[in-house]
């Protein structure tokens, strides 16, 4: 997936927000906590992203080449990936899905609400 295929995708997820961080990361939250991270091209290199992950999938992704766990984020189960390639589209997008249900999960129930992410 390209930078604007990505973008597309996190930004159509349920009242997902983007700010742009520490320099020209793109963080995408939802209620105000972030579940993906597209970060900034250093000169010459492609984008990577990070990403919130289930426990069991965190296990799993961390043993792909090119993914690993994320730095300052690997205690809250978080990967980080050199380049979004390394998984298929479809795969991609329902974990990047499942980062954003897992989040949303975490907020109060009363701003589940008020978000419409719960009836």
């Amino acid at each position: 997936m390209t930078f604007e295929d990505l973008h597309a995708f996190l930004a159509k997820l349920p009242e997902a927000t983007l700010s742009i961080q520490w320099g020209d990361d793109h963080v995408y939250k939802v209620g105000g906590k972030m579940f993906a991270v597209l970060g900034g091209p250093p000169k010459g290199k492609a984008r990577t992203l990070s990403f919130k992950a289930a426990d069991d999938s965190f296990e799993i992704l961390t043993r792909l080449d090119g993914i690993i766990p994320a730095p300052y984020l690997a205690r809250a189960k978080w990967v980080y990936l050199d380049k979004p390639q390394r998984l298929p589209v479809k795969e991609l997008k329902a974990y990047l899905t499942r980062a954003h249900a897992i989040v949303a999960a975490t907020l109060p129930k009363k701003r589940q609400r008020e978000l419409g992410l719960i009836p």
